[in-house]
Parts: structure tokens; C-alpha cells; sequence
């Protein structure tokens, strides 16, 4: 089993890092931050709860003068590249929000938002003060540096993960559309990705609003199409009649089915969890013009409680020719995630196309402790 990611901060990193930043303040006490991070219960702490720890040794062993601490950091920022180093941006979200600091917070989140990022830093900032820090937002989305230029989207997502929500944009996220507008042809894959998970994010909540600026977008250019399409995934899972229609999926009518035969299986029937099994489908398209199809399967996941919950899982998306037949097998794992656990039950699995349910079938999945009792 690969170790959890928290364990990447541990006493020889802490060591490491003390190193640095003693050989540009000489009054460092590595030994004595390191007592003070990993005091207590640390293998209990969680990720973003040890680099909090850290950042509060630091604050303990730099210079009180938030300014002072922060000339010791851009000393050695330039060694400090990677995903363990957002302890820099954190920095400053535990010790950089008085109104004094703001210029030079704003400074430092900038400058360390290329070396790990800064999108969880600015959140605190945006909730102090969101009018003011969306005119920075506003400013970063036309900064030269792609790095920054992400931050402008990926700070203000409503919805981000590991983050702190930002309520204000759920209720209302026209403050974030001016930085998305401008970042809606962006040159770099790496912000456009940011743009397509914020508006994602935004459809959510606000479906007729990404709607709406989807088709006013769409056809401006190959970058932003790039964005609208997957802008608009969680829409299209929904199989909102509109938003198929704006990307060109194929319909089906009472009159006209899309879908003239189709059948779903899965091998073996009953299954225990962590097992794996194998799902076949085949369908046949109605004749006529081409058409475009989007395939998947969706899984009634059986809850703690005895509800379910539909999860879908792409198969393919693509235009085929009228009257043309499809099939395809999917091996599909039933082992338990950090975001999915698995709970005994009858499984119903469909078959979807274009949102619609075209066939079903059933898997019973047992608890891996009947299995071994067994």
C-alpha cells in the first residue's frame, strides 16, 4: 500500500527544511521547531493539519515581524519548489491578513504560487474581503506567469476541493466571471483546465447561468470550445435536454429511438467487496444520419443506510454512423476508496446513452468477511 500523502512531512523533511533556512538566518533553531511541529499525537494529524503545525512552528522560530519572517522565506523560496512547500502560501494565510500586510501578502502569494500554490491561501482573503480580493484576482488573470494566472481562477472555484467554500460565490458567482472571461482563451492548458473546473463548479449551483455563457462561448475559439466542454461535464452527465442539444447529442424520441436494441451484462453475478468484475454491453444505433453517442454505465451504489446513490462511469463518446452496432466490455473494481466505500447489497447497474437508460442488470455484492467464512 502506497503511504498516505501527509507522510511526506516528517522529522527528516523538517530537518531538511530547518537546514535552509538556517544557512540564511543563523538564529534558526531547527531542533527546537522541530520539538514544537511534531509535539504530541503527530501521526494522528491529517495533511493540511501538519502543515498548519508547521507554519505555526515557524511563526514561533522566525522573526515576530511578519515582514522580516517573509525576507528569511524569499531567501530560500527558490529551493523550495514542490508540493510540500504550500507551508510558504500557508504562511501567509496564518499570519498575513492584517490590513498592514495586504500589499505584501498579495506579494508573497504571487511569488509562491508558482513554486506549490497559493489557491488555498487567497480563500481566507476572499471571504475577509471579496470585492478587494476579486480586483486582485481580476489583476493575476492577465499576469504574464501562467502560474498566477491559475491562481485568478483556481482561488475563486465556489466549490474547491480540500478547500474552504466560498458561500458568497455559490449564492452569486457573478464577481468570478470577469476573471473567467478573460481567461477564456487562455494559451496555457494549465489555467484552462482552472477555468473548466470553475465553471463546473458554477454549474452546480447555477445550471441556466454556464448554459447560457456556454453557448454565448462556444465557437469562439479551439482553446475556449476546450473549456466549455468540460465546463459543462456535470451538466452533461446530467443529460440536460439543452446542454445536449448545444453539443450536438444525439436525441431521442417516442417516435424515433436512438437505441433500437441493447443488452448489459456482468460476470460473475455475486461478488465480494474488493473483487472485480467484467461488464458487457452491445447496442445498435437507429438507422438514418450520423449520429452522436455518449455510452456509460451507471452504478446504484447501495449506501450505509440502504439507500443508493448513482455513480456513472464514461465508456465512450463519439459520432457514428446511422444503423451502426456497438459493443465493448468494462472491468470494474469494487474495492474501497478514500471516496467510496462499499456496502453489501443488490447493485442495479444500467446502461446509458445520451443520458437515457437503455438496458439493465443486477450484481449482488457480499461483505469480503462472509467470503472468508465461507
Amino acid at each position: 500500500m502506497a503511504e498516505p500523502l501527509k507522510a511526506m512531512y516528517n522529522e527528516e523533511f523538517l530537518r531538511s527544511f530547518g537546514a535552509k533556512i538556517q544557512a540564511v538566518y543563523s538564529k534558526f533553531e531547527t531542533g527546537g521547531f522541530i520539538a514544537e511541529v511534531m509535539d504530541g499525537p503527530w501521526e494522528d494529524l491529517e495533511l493540511k493539519q501538519r502543515m498548519r503545525r508547521i507554519s505555526g512552528g515557524l511563526g514561533s522560530f522566525l522573526p515576530v515581524r511578519y515582514e522580516e519572517a517573509l525576507d528569511i522565506l524569499f531567501a530560500i523560496d527558490q529551493d523550495c519548489v514542490g508540493f510540500p512547500y504550500l507551508i510558504f502560501p500557508d504562511f501567509v494565510e496564518v499570519y498575513g491578513q492584517a490590513e498592514a500586510h495586504w500589499e505584501l501578502s498579495m506579494l508573497a502569494l504571487e511569488r509562491f504560487t508558482g513554486k506549490s500554490s497559493a489557491e488555498f491561501a487567497v480563500r481566507p482573503f476572499l471571504l475577509r474581503d471579496p470585492e478587494r480580493m476579486m480586483r486582485q484576482m481580476l489583476l493575476w488573470s492577465k499576469h504574464p506567469d501562467e502560474h498566477v494566472r491559475r491562481l485568478a481562477s483556481e482561488g475563486c472555484r465556489p466549490r474547491l476541493p480540500w478547500g474552504q467554500s466560498l458561500p458568497m460565490f455559490k449564492r452569486d458567482p457573478a464577481p468570478v466571471l470577469p476573471v473567467l472571461e478573460q481567461l477564456k482563451a487562455d494559451p496555457s492548458l494549465y489555467v484552462r483546465k482552472s477555468v473548466a473546473n470553475n465553471l463546473n463548479d458554477i454549474a452546480k449551483d447555477h445550471p441556466t447561468l454556464v448554459l447560457d455563457l456556454a453557448s454565448r462561448w462556444k465557437g469562439a475559439s479551439e482553446h475556449t470550445d476546450w473549456i466549455v466542454r468540460h465546463g459543462c461535464r456535470s451538466l452533461i452527465r446530467k443529460a440536460d435536454p439543452a446542454v445536449m442539444a448545444l453539443f450536438g447529442y444525439a436525441a431521442s424520441e417516442d417516435a424515433a429511438p436512438l437505441v433500437t436494441t441493447a443488452e448489459l451484462s456482468v460476470a460473475p453475478g455475486v461478488l465480494s467487496i474488493g473483487g472485480s468484475c467484467e461488464l458487457r454491453y452491445t447496442l445498435a444505433v437507429r438507422e438514418g444520419g450520423p449520429v452522436r453517442v455518449r455510452i456509460e454505465y451507471g452504478i446504484d451504489f447501495v449506501k450505509a443506510g440502504g439507500r443508493t446513490s448513482r455513480k456513472q462511469f464514461l465508456l465512450s463518446d463519439k459520432t457514428v454512423p446511422g444503423g451502426t452496432s456497438l459493443a465493448g466490455t468494462r472491468t470494474h473494481r469494487w474495492a474501497d476508496l478514500t471516496t467510496r466505500r462499499h456496502y453489501p447489497g443488490e447493485h442495479r447497474i444500467v446502461l446509458l446513452v445520451n443520458g437515457r437508460e437503455a438496458a439493465d442488470t443486477v450484481l449482488s455484492l457480499e461483505s469480503a468477511e462472509a467470503d472468508v467464512q465461507g
